[in-house]
């Protein structure tokens, strides 16, 4: 067994001793009281006690009643409650406005829901910004996973920003149960959180002075594919026959209970959606971040298609309009393989940029806080930040914020030299390295399209290369290898993005599951 296979397999017996034998317990709980919640009122999980709520959006209230039963909501910033009654599957939806979060307003607030003498009561509620962050081991690495964990840990004392921690959730159909309580930020609380969940809400907090929760809905190992309706993969072409089709032909579906964990399941399509996204789609938002890739590594044109579409569902299903989408490219990483020549990894980081074409996304590069020996680095606080950069200047219009690393603009070629020009924006601070040396990993090429390593010079705004094995260079590779920690960034510590020039054909060496 290999690494890689060594590492997935502890991350998966720990799910199935830490995780999967309580929620069993837990899911059978609950499955039980929704059998009775066409009597009893119930109020959807995700909608609970110390919540953050979304400022400035129509808020549903949804969850269980008796067919025609009334059910009234009341909010203690509300005038009026809104009374509705059960439909004819004892579902109820109610909605009500929710004002405008106010710079350092801390209040807390309470919203009741009722019917005949039943009731069900919201507390200790924030009014503020509610991000959504899900995908793969990245995004789910732990607050006691980082580096000097116990101090950072021992100062997450923030009860006005408030996290939601979803447990691993898997189904063959959409399901309303999870497991998971909302929570005030503390030592205790973010210690199993999301590293990059926590620092981006202290992060916007701090720049924004209200209220911030963060949900972690996801699970390390999982593929894309695991995140979208099963409806919509056999939809699209494709994604039927990408993921569905050998899917639906594998032992695993024709033979196997698909609600009982098994070595594959993160490796499934829909299940992780059915579980852990589908819960959530009356939930008012304020976006999404997105950390995935490692698992679907070797994919390019479907992966593309597949993370495209996901963008497109979760939009539609929340229904909230265009909705942020910030996502982290995958940082550098051998797997297993240091060859330096090796670039595969870097064609996936260069179909992950291209998702920064859809409407309202946008893409934080790690190239310079990568492990070539760790597929999971522990510096997640720089990440956090720069997805907050991000949302700064997007969502919040703070334009004096800068997001962005510097950014291929063109080349000008000439005879053993070349200069590199990058997007005026990208490099308003200037460029720099941040080890005072030279950039590295930049390589220039002739018509062989033979690469060769370039010995780089910053000249004002440009790098300068310079290659004496090529003649006439006619393209440009910087970090396009699988595993370079770079150092050229711009004034304000953002590392640049990784490029190639030209169009050539991928060697077939890509990484394999």
């Amino acid at each position: 067994m290999n690494l890689s296979l060594k590492r997935r397999f502890k991350a998966l017996y720990q799910f199935f001793v830490l995780v999967l034998i309580p929620f069993n317990t837990f899911a059978l709980t609950k499955q039980l009281i929704s059998a009775d919640s066409t009597i009893n009122l119930s109020v959807a999980l995700p909608l609970q006690s110390n919540m953050v709520v979304q400022q400035n959006k129509p808020l549903k209230i949804w969850g269980h009643i008796k067919k025609g039963q009334s059910v009234t909501v009341t909010a203690d910033w509300l005038e009026n409650g809104v009374t509705v009654k059960g439909d004819a599957s004892n579902n109820f939806l109610a909605i009500i406005s929710v004002p405008a979060a106010k710079k350092g307003d801390y209040s807390k607030h309470a919203i009741q829901v009722t019917s005949g003498n039943q009731k069900v009561e919201l507390s200790n509620l924030l009014i503020g910004d509610l991000w959504f962050c899900s995908g793969q081991s990245n995004m789910q690495f732990a607050m006691r996973e980082v580096k000097d964990a116990e101090k950072a840990i021992a100062s997450a004392n923030y009860p006005n920003l408030r996290v939601l921690n979803v447990k691993f959730n898997w189904k063959d159909k959409p399901s309303e149960i999870f497991e998971g309580k909302w929570q005030e930020c503390s030592p205790a609380s973010v210690r199993d959180f999301s590293a990059i969940g926590y620092y981006y809400a202290v992060e916007l907090q701090k720049q924004l002075d209200i209220p911030i929760g963060a949900i972690y809905s996801g699970v390390g190992g999982s593929v894309a594919q695991a995140y979208l309706p099963e409806e919509v993969l056999a939809g699209d072409s494709l994604l039927k026959a990408t993921y569905l089709d050998p899917f639906y032909k594998g032992d695993a579906y024709k033979n196997s209970d698909l609600n009982k964990f098994t070595f594959g399941t993160t490796s499934y399509p829909y299940l992780i959606y059915n579980g852990m996204i589908y819960p959530f789609h009356n939930l008012s938002i304020k976006g999404f971040l997105w950390y995935q890739g490692e698992s679907n590594r070797s994919e390019r044109e479907s992966y593309i298609q597949l993370t495209g579409t996901l963008i497109k569902t979760w939009r539609q299903r929340f229904a909230q309009g265009d909705l942020p989408f910030y996502y982290v490219q995958v940082a550098p990483h051998a797997y297993q393989k240091m060859d330096s020549t090796l670039n595969d990894y870097a064609f996936f980081r260069e179909a992950q940029e291209q998702l920064s074409n859809i409407s309202n996304t946008a893409m934080v590069v790690t190239m310079d806080v990568g492990d070539p020996q760790d597929i999971h680095p522990k510096n997640k606080k720089p990440i956090a930040s720069r997805l907050a950069r991000v949302a700064l200047n997007r969502t919040y219009n703070r334009l004096d914020v800068a997001y962005k690393g510097p950014q291929f603009h063109y080349a000008e070629y000439s005879k053993n030299k070349t200069v590199v020009h990058f997007e005026p924006a990208s490099v308003a601070g200037g460029l720099k390295t941040s080890d005072g040396k030279a950039p590295k990993y930049f390589f220039v090429a002739g018509d062989d399209q033979k690469f060769h390593q370039a010995e780089a010079q910053i000249v004002a705004n440009t790098v300068v290369l310079t290659c004496k094995k090529v003649k006439q260079p006619v393209a440009i590779r910087y970090a396009f290898t699988n595993y370079p920690t770079t150092n050229l960034e711009n004034g304000e510590g953002l590392p640049a993005v990784p490029f190639r020039t030209d169009n050539w054909t991928e060697p077939n060496n890509r990484a394999t599951q």
